[in-house]
C-alpha cells in the first residue's frame, strides 16, 4: 500500500529487501527463514518442512499438496485413494484399472499408465481423433458432434449440447419461439448464485469467475536437454501467473474450453534479464493444436540449430499451431522462427513495426475470439495507449478451445489481471470487414 503497483514495484511487501532477493515477495519476512530450502520462505510456504516450488493446493485448505494426507479434501487418505486430485468419495473405477472414473482419461478402457500424448485429455486407448466440427471435442465425446460447440454447455444436462438442443433449458417453450414467448430471464440466468452483470459466463452454471488455479502444464519441447521446463506459480486466487524460469517453450492451459470468448489480462517482464518470447494462447485443444500470441523483445537465431535454423524476429505475433509432429524439436524451433512451418505453424499475423517488448513495463491485451465465424482480433495497450492492433483476422483453424498462457526462454512473467468472458455476439467491425472483403472481390 505504497501507492506503488506490485507489478512496478521493486519492494512489493515492503520489507526491506528487493523482489530479485526476496523469498516471499507478497508477504514481509525480514529474517528470510527457509526450513526446506525450496523458493517460498517460511512466511508464504503452505509446505515449510517440505520443498514444493509449485505451492499447488488443489483443495484450497492452505496445505500444499506436497503436505497434504487428503489433497482433495474428499474423506480418504492419498495412499487409499484412486483418485488423489478430484473428489471422489465413491471411488467409482469401472473398468478396474485401479484409477477412479471421476480423473480417469479413459474410464471404460483399462488405462492404468493413464497415457495421453496429445495433451487433449483424453487417454490414448480411447483418443479416435474424429472431430467432425473440429471445435476441440472428438465426436464420441460430443455433445453436439456435428455442431460447433467447444464449451459444450449443456444447460438442462440432458445430454445434449444447447447448440443443437430445440429446448435447452428443459422448460416446454422451444427455443425457436418469438422473443416475449419464453419468461424473462432474471438477474442470474444460468441460477449459479452469481448475478449476470459479474458471471464471467452468464449462460454457464459450471463457469462464474475467471481461475487458473487449476491448470494443465504443456511441455512443447519434452526430449534433450536445450532448457528446463517452466515453473509455474499462481496467485491472486486463479487470476496471476509467473513463470520464474528460463525454460523450454511450454504453456499453462486452464481446463475450461470455450466457444465464443473475450480474454484479457496484463503482461510484464519483471526483469531486465534476457529478451525471449512471452504470451498467450487460446483455442487450445491438444499439444498440436493451437493459437498463440507471442512477443520476442529483440532478433535472435536459435542456438539449436537442428531441425533447421530458426529465426526471431521482435515484435507481436499471432501464429496458428497445427504440428503434424507434436511437441519435440520441430514444434520448438517453428515457434522460434518468424514466419511459416510447413506442416508446424501458420503466421496470420506480424507487427510490422517489429516493436520488442520493454523491461518492466506492462501492457493490457484485449482478444477476441468468435470461432463459429473464424473471426479473430487481438489489441494491446500501453497505459491508456494502443500499441498494435490485428485488425480483423478470419482463421478457422481452431473452432474453439481452452486458454491459457506461453513462455519461451524467458523469466520473470507476470501476467496478472488475468479475465475471460463467454461471448458469442460479432463485433460490429465484423460486418464491415465482410462489406470491405465483398468489394474488394468486385
Amino acid at each position: 500500500m505504497d501507492g506503488i503497483g506490485d507489478a512496478c514495484d521493486d519492494d512489493a511487501d515492503g520489507d526491506g529487501i528487493p523482489n530479485t532477493q526476496d523469498n516471499c515477495i507478497l508477504v514481509p519476512n525480514v529474517d528470510q527463514r527457509n526450513i526446506d530450502e525450496d523458493d517460498f520462505g517460511d512466511a508464504c510456504d503452505n509446505c515449510r518442512a517440505v520443498k514444493n516450488n509449485d505451492q499447488k493446493d488443489t483443495d484450497v485448505d492452505r496445505y500444499g499438496d506436497e503436505c497434504d494426507e487428503d489433497i482433495d479434501a474428499d474423506g480418504i487418505p492419498n495412499h487409499l485413494d484412486n483418485c488423489k486430485r478430484v473428489p471422489n468419495a465413491d471411488q467409482k473405477d469401472r473398468d478396474g484399472d485401479k484409477v477412479g472414473d471421476a480423473c480417469d482419461s479413459c474410464p471404460y478402457v483399462p488405462n492404468p499408465d493413464q497415457m495421453d500424448v496429445d495433451n487433449d485429455l483424453i487417454g490414448d486407448p480411447c483418443d479416435t481423433n474424429k472431430d467432425s466440427d473440429g471445435d476441440g471435442h472428438q465426436d464420441s465425446r460430443d455433445n453436439c458432434p456435428a455442431v460447433i460447440n467447444s464449451s459444450q454447455l449443456d444447460t438442462d444436462k440432458d445430454g445434449k449440447g444447447d447448440e443443437c438442443d430445440d429446448d435447452d433449458d428443459n422448460d416446454g417453450i422451444p427455443d425457436t419461439l418469438p422473443p416475449g414467448s419464453d419468461p424473462q430471464p432474471s438477474k442470474d440466468f444460468d441460477n449459479d448464485t452469481v448475478i449476470d452483470t459479474i458471471d464471467v459466463c452468464p449462460e454457464n452454471a459450471e463457469v462464474t469467475l475467471t481461475d487458473f488455479r487449476e491448470y494443465q502444464t504443456v511441455v512443447l519441447d519434452p526430449e534433450g536437454d536445450a532448457q528446463i521446463d517452466p515453473n509455474w506459480v499462481v496467485l491472486n486466487q486463479g487470476r496471476e501467473i509467473v513463470q520464474t524460469m528460463n525454460s523450454d517453450p511450454g504453456l499453462a492451459v486452464g481446463y475450461t474450453a470455450f466457444s465464443g470468448v473475450d480474454f484479457e489480462g496484463t503482461f510484464h517482464v519483471n526483469t531486465v534479464t534476457d529478451d525471449d518470447y512471452a504470451g498467450f494462447i487460446f483455442g487450445y485443444q491438444d499439444s498440436s493444436s493451437f493459437y498463440v500470441v507471442m512477443w520476442k523483445q529483440v532478433e535472435q537465431i536459435y542456438w539449436q540449430a537442428n531441425p533447421f535454423r530458426a529465426v526471431a524476429e521482435p515484435g507481436i505475433q499471432l501464429k496458428a499451431v497445427k504440428s503434424n509432429t507434436g511437441p519435440g524439436e520441430n514444434l520448438r524451433n517453428a515457434l522460434w522462427h518468424t514466419g511459416d512451418t510447413s506442416d508446424q505453424v501458420k503466421l496470420l499475423w506480424k507487427d510490422a513495426r517489429n516493436v520488442g517488448w520493454k523491461d518492466k513495463t506492462s501492457y493490457r491485451w484485449f482478444l477476441q475470439h468468435r470461432p463459429a465465424d473464424g473471426y479473430i482480433r487481438v489489441r494491446f495497450y500501453e497505459g491508456p495507449k494502443l500499441v498494435a492492433d490485428t485488425g480483423v483476422i478470419i482463421d478457422t483453424t481452431m473452432r474453439g478451445g481452452r486458454l491459457g498462457v506461453f513462455c519461451f526462454s524467458q523469466e520473470n512473467i507476470i501476467w496478472a489481471n488475468l479475465r475471460y468472458r463467454c461471448n458469442d455476439t460479432l463485433p460490429e467491425d465484423f460486418d464491415t470487414y465482410r462489406t470491405e472483403q465483398v468489394q474488394l472481390v468486385a
